[in-house]
């Protein structure tokens, strides 16, 4: 609290009379509604429960102490993904904090305003739980504020929205991804977006914060198609200390892509590649024609495949690592049907991976697997770029 603060709260009580006033003011709680709520209705709610518990002292005296605070873009929890409806949310918090608590202006989330800020405000959708037996499940909303200079999360707040037929669909970025772009950053992200008050913010998340202006900056620039501006801040991003990301070795093959250099992308795509081999893990969006193991027909879906299986042929070479290949489909058909699509296709890519010059002895490393839509990460069975992840095709590394 600032000089003039205190001579504004000296010429409202007594020293005496604040003392007894603080000491009868509760600590704030986490808050959490578990009523399925319109959208709108479920943003208010988680809104003004984590700006309410900012304020420890009375509300007339804490409007006096404005606290700025940065929005981290909001992902979804089970794809890590941006999306329409990720994007709607963050719009709607910040208007409502502009709108309803003034003492908690939002500045953009730039590395000069995360500098001068006293929180950093996160957030996530969840779809709760599979749909199957009618109607369309809920999402829960999660927000969390951490505090910029201790790290400890000072709020979190949650509330249930119905799905009114929300839009799901990732952002540009997100769409052109050839992979799932979920790191132990990302992960990060979303544990701090649940954390009680008083724990800290997940350490692999937090100690990348600055890093992640800049990737905020690239990855705004990709969507509005200015790749060369895009390419230039992914690489800035790459080249700072906590930059090896999995969204900053994608967004320098995406931008790449979109500008023509080839090269340079199947440089970068193979280092995504091999940053999802240490991690164990890689999940691509291998698309293929409907109820066949052929890739989809469409070049400009299918043209940049086969970069993609001679660099993950030659990063599994390299590593000397085995691997099981896992077939998903999306929820569209009978279990027994996408079983047996989902294996197929898996079988397709491993002897497609075995055909890599130099590659023939990963034949023996490989095995393979189909788990149909038992494991879908969307779940809408839209079959359109919405739930394209659920199409995937997963390389996780295993014991020989």
């Amino acid at each position: 609290m600032n000089a003039s603060t205190h001579r504004r709260l000296a010429a409202l009580m007594s020293l005496a009379a604040l003392t007894a006033l603080l000491a009868g003011c509760a600590a704030p709680q986490q808050s959490s509604s578990t009523e399925a709520l319109a959208l709108d209705q479920a943003v208010v709610v988680a809104t003004d429960s984590l700006a309410l518990q900012t304020q420890k002292l009375p509300a007339f005296i804490a409007k006096l102490d404005k606290r700025a605070l940065v929005i981290d873009p909001m992902l979804d929890s089970s794809s890590g993904q941006q999306t329409t409806l990720t994007r709607q949310i963050e719009e709607k918090v910040a208007a409502r904090l502009a709108s309803n608590h003034a003492q908690l202006p939002v500045l953009p989330f730039q590395l000069a305003n995360l500098n001068r800020s006293q929180y950093v405000l996160t957030g996530t959708t969840t779809r709760l739980q599979d749909a199957r037996g009618g109607g369309r499940a809920p999402f829960q909303i999660d927000l969390a504020l951490t505090e910029v200079r201790t790290g400890v999360v000072v709020a979190q707040a949650s509330a249930r929205a119905r799905d009114d037929g929300l839009d799901t669909t990732p952002t540009p970025y997100y769409r052109d991804s050839p992979v799932l772009v979920k790191d132990k950053v990302v992960d990060g992200y979303i544990a701090t977006s649940r954390t009680t008050p008083g724990q800290p913010a997940a350490k692999d998340y937090f100690e990348r914060l600055a890093t992640a202006t800049t990737i905020n900056e690239a990855t705004v620039a990709y969507n509005n198609d200015k790749f060369e501006e895009s390419l230039d801040l992914y690489k800035a991003a790459l080249a700072s200390p906590s930059g090896e990301q999995l969204r900053t070795l994608n967004g320098v093959y995406l931008a790449s892509w979109k500008l023509g250099r080839l090269q340079e992308a199947e440089q970068a795509f193979g280092k995504v590649v091999a940053l999802g081999i240490a991690s164990s893990s890689l999940g691509v969006k291998l698309l293929f024609n409907p109820g066949t193991t052929e890739f989809w027909s469409d070049a400009k879906v299918s043209g940049p495949y086969a970069i993609w299986l001679r660099q993950i042929a030659r990063q599994t070479a390299q590593a000397k690592v085995c691997m099981l290949i896992v077939g998903h489909t999306s929820r569209t058909g009978s279990e027994p049907y996408n079983d047996k699509l989902s294996a197929g296709r898996a079988a397709a890519i491993r002897q497609k991976l075995g055909a890599e010059p130099g590659a023939s002895e990963l034949l023996a490393r490989m095995k393979t697997s189909g788990v149909g839509s038992r494991e879908n990460i969307i779940g809408t069975g839209t079959d359109d770029v919405a739930d394209a992840l659920d199409r995937r095709v997963e390389f996780k590394i295993v014991g020989c």
